[in-house]
């Protein structure tokens, strides 16, 4: 008789502690391993865009986080040239959106990225300081000596439309500076370092009335196509994909719009 509950007890216990082993075990497994995203995609996204799409991408950014939960975009904006040479040199980025083809080309023939998709365009405009100091009224006054003039230099596509842009006009300008990207250009006429500057339609509107923009004909020579291709080894993988689908969709067209800049 007692043997017989000694069987029955011991019997119980075992099957108690399998159950608490059990579910020990599950416990452990649900704790120390993450859940992965939806669908297996990376939680950050890492954008290199040129300068003057600092205010149209930084909200499309946004917008891609809304839409993904648990999705962190970052961005690094600068010149497309120095992008395009990080990105060349193994620095780990997702999405390549240029200011030029010429600098998209240099990651496409390296194999880095493949059929880039223009998503924007964008003219110069002379930028003054509010007050127009120099009296600048057109692009032949760029030329005058007396006039302090900042450039983007001649190997970022703000410079190299600056280029485009003197010739057809027949102008020689010599700047104070020659700045990297499109945004430290600008910056010099915000803090009235210059009495004018060449930059991007785009970036004169963002100012928001620090500068004033002024129209010249022979910026029609040097308009810059903006092109946009998710990088072939994303280390996002399929997010990239996404990021640029929402660069091209109307979502997309709109906020690039808004910014000032003309769509295909």
């Amino acid at each position: 008789m007692v043997s017989r509950d000694l069987s029955r007890w011991t019997a119980a216990l075992a099957l108690t502690l399998a159950a608490v082993s059990g579910c020990g075990s599950g416990g452990n497994a649900a704790t120390s391993t993450p859940a992965p995203a939806a669908g297996g995609n990376a939680r950050e996204l890492t954008v290199f865009a040129a300068a003057s799409l600092t205010g149209a991408f930084t909200e499309l950014g946004e917008a891609f986080e809304a839409a993904h939960p648990g999705v962190s975009v970052k961005f690094n904006f600068g010149s497309s040239a120095t992008l395009a040479q990080q990105i060349i040199q193994g620095a780990p980025a997702d999405v390549f959106a240029a200011a030029s083809p010429a600098t998209m080309k240099t990651v496409t023939d390296a194999s880095l990225a493949a059929a880039p998709t223009v998503f924007a365009r964008n003219r110069l405009r002379i930028a003054v300081p509010a007050d127009n100091p120099a009296g600048v009224d057109e692009l032949e006054d760029l030329a005058d000596p007396e006039v302090k003039v900042a450039l983007c230099a001649a190997q970022v596509p703000c410079g190299a439309a600056a280029v485009k842009a003197l010739e057809a006009a027949g102008l020689k300008v010599t700047p104070v500076t020659l700045e990297q990207d499109v945004k430290a250009t600008l910056t010099k006429v915000e803090l009235g370092e210059v009495d004018a500057a060449l930059v991007y339609a785009t970036d004169v509107l963002a100012s928001g009335g620090e500068v004033k923009g002024i129209d010249f004909p022979e910026a029609d020579k040097a308009i810059n196509d903006y092109p946009v291709a998710a990088l072939a080894k994303a280390p996002a993988g399929p997010q990239a994909q996404r990021f640029v689908d929402l660069i091209l969709s109307q979502q997309g067209k709109d906020v690039l719009t808004e910014a000032g800049f003309q769509t295909p």
